[in-house]
This record gives structure tokens, C-alpha cells and sequence, in this order.
């Protein structure tokens, strides 16, 4: 990771959201920003210096993004994606100079302070860093650094159908921190995990 190098902001909205049963990134945070929104808005409060947002190829632009200057949009092909894995490498080829910090929309915890420290902790020798799960000690990938290098390892896999990020960061040394804020990557995929996230 180039600290010289440019950093971009992915929020990854494209999931169909089937067990939530409606679309998360347009779910109200308790703040009253769109989730989508929020962390749009977390990406460029961390120091971001373009952003990005996935969506699905018939998916419609959130209302609440309409206003944010220069917010590249990335699509996944009209006959289906890989999850996330689709989604990033979506992102990382509108900008492969650029190392890019990849959230997921769906984490109503996510605090800039988690952002920044991420950011802060990054190293030049790195290709990627991820904070560990509090809940199995793995990478979360969803809230990681990909440098501009491991834009290859993500075309790789996507070229070979593997659609698990967080294996690829456990086959390319990701360095791994501990969370500063508890529970600030839990994520909502259902109405249940939302009460318990903003809780």
C-alpha cells in the first residue's frame, strides 16, 4: 500500500437484500441518513479522496446519493455477479491506481473513528489490511484496504468463479487490527440483526 497513491471509498449497496426483505441501502439510519448515504458520507469524513458505489445492474441510484460530486457508479453485469467479490472488482478497475478502502452499506455501527484507524494503520509494503472478526477471529473484508496491487488477485478470482473475498485475504497476508470501537462491523441482513445492530 502507497500512502502516495490515491485512496477511493467503495460502499458495496448491490445485494438483493432477500432476508431483510427490503432494500438496506436505502434503510433509515437512527441518524437519518439512508444507509447508503451514511457511509458515503463516513468514507469521505475518514479522508477518502473519491468515492464509489456498487449496484446491481438494474438497481436504481439511492435518491440520497444524487448530490454527491463526482460519485463514480459501478454496475454488476445484467446476468448476475459474484456478491461483493463482483462489486469490488468493479470498483478497484474504474481507478486501478488507486488503493481503495471497501465497506459493505448494511453496518449501522460503522463509526469514522473505525474508518480513520484503518486508514492510519496502513503500511507501504502491504497489499491489504482488514480488522479481525470479534466474532470468529477472521478477516472482515468488508471494512478492508486493497491496494492497487491485489486488483489482479481479485480479477483471478473472479475469472475462475471464486466469490469469497475474505479468502482472499487470508491466502495474500492481510494483516489483521483489532477493532477500536466494539461492535462496529456488525452487520443487518435480517429485521432481526437491524434491532440488534442499532441497539
Amino acid at each position: 500500500m502507497n500512502p502516495s497513491r490515491p485512496l477511493h471509498g467503495l460502499v458495496l449497496a448491490g445485494g438483493k437484500s432477500r432476508r431483510m426483505g427490503s432494500d438496506k441501502a436505502a434503510m433509515l439510519h437512527p441518524d437519518g441518513r439512508p444507509l447508503a448515504r451514511r457511509c458515503l458520507d463516513l468514507l469521505a469524513e475518514a479522508g477518502c479522496d473519491a468515492l464509489a458505489i456498487s449496484l446491481r445492474h438494474d438497481q436504481e441510484l439511492p435518491p440520497s446519493t444524487a448530490d454527491i460530486v463526482d460519485l463514480t457508479i459501478v454496475r454488476d453485469p445484467a446476468d448476475g455477479g459474484f456478491g461483493p467479490m463482483t462489486g469490488i472488482g468493479a470498483g478497484m478497475s474504474s481507478a486501478p491506481e488507486a488503493d481503495w478502502l471497501v465497506i459493505a452499506c448494511d453496518l449501522p455501527r460503522l463509526d469514522v473513528g473505525t474508518l480513520r484507524h484503518l486508514i492510519d494503520s496502513r503500511k507501504p509494503e502491504e497489499p491489504l489490511l482488514a480488522y479481525r472478526s470479534e466474532f470468529d477471529g477472521l478477516p472482515e473484508p468488508l471494512c478492508a484496504i486493497y491496494s492497487a496491487e491485489s486488483r489482479e488477485w481479485i480479477r483471478q478470482a473472479l475469472a475462475a468463479d471464486f466469490r469469497c473475498p475474505r479468502k482472499i485475504l487470508m491466502r495474500h497476508d492481510c494483516r489483521l487490527l483489532d477493532l477500536p470501537t466494539p461492535r462496529a462491523l456488525e452487520n443487518a441482513n435480517t429485521l432481526e440483526d437491524w434491532k440488534q445492530a442499532i441497539s
